[in-house]
């Protein structure tokens, strides 16, 4: 796929024994979201996160959530990945850096992206008291890093996501999940300048 205006988009679906999932990303919407995964604070978290990147998102996803929901949520991650990865195309011509910080009540959060085609993902800076907690009593805590690496993995994205301070465990996803959504915004724009260029030295990301 090649990366013109109007054809950056990206329609994946997965099923296994455990979910089945669809998510359908346009990199140059306009932030309308559509998200349903059967587990409502990633709901919110996925509407955030599609809504603050300005793309245009549509995520359905059912699973074994009646066990727990680590199958549904990582799993989206992964669709998610592999969509953004399909609408990124060549790559020409967009930005391919970006970070955003984002504050939200007494947490600061911050996310670095380089799309760079090499997959790496580093968390810090996560209160290590929350590992066990459950947020909305349908989210654990510690599915942020499942998360956040396998869209990395699966996006072929560079993604560092750092805490800086924060208390609240609702706080500090939401923040995380926006400062990854103002970050990919600024990596994926199209820049004027690398106009029909892949923005490497080596010319292929």
């Amino acid at each position: 796929m090649t990366s013109q205006p109007g054809t950056r988009v990206g329609r994946v679906e997965r099923t296994t024994k455990e979910s089945s999932v669809l998510v359908e990303l346009d990199l140059d919407g306009t932030g309308q979201v559509d998200v349903d995964t059967t587990v409502p604070f990633y709901d919110h978290m996925l509407t955030a996160l599609g809504t603050h990147a300005a793309f245009d998102l549509e995520v359905k996803s059912t699973g074994d959530v009646h066990i727990d929901a680590h199958h549904t949520v990582e799993d989206t991650a992964i669709v998610l990945g592999q969509a953004l990865r399909q609408a990124l195309g060549d790559k020409k011509g967009i930005r391919r850096f970006g970070d955003a910080w984002i504050p939200m009540d007494e947490t600061l959060a911050h996310a670095a992206v380089d799309v760079s085609g090499r997959s790496y993902c580093v968390m810090t800076g996560e209160p290590e008291q929350y590992n066990a907690f459950t947020i909305g009593g349908n989210y654990p805590f510690v599915l942020n890093r499942h998360v956040f690496e396998s869209l990395a993995f699966h996006a072929q994205i560079n993604l560092h996501v750092r805490v800086v301070h924060g208390r609240d465990p609702h706080h500090i996803a939401e923040a995380q999940y926006k400062a990854i959504a103002r970050a990919l915004r600024a990596a994926v724009e199209p820049d004027p300048r690398f106009a029909g260029v892949v923005p490497s030295t080596k010319g292929a990301l």
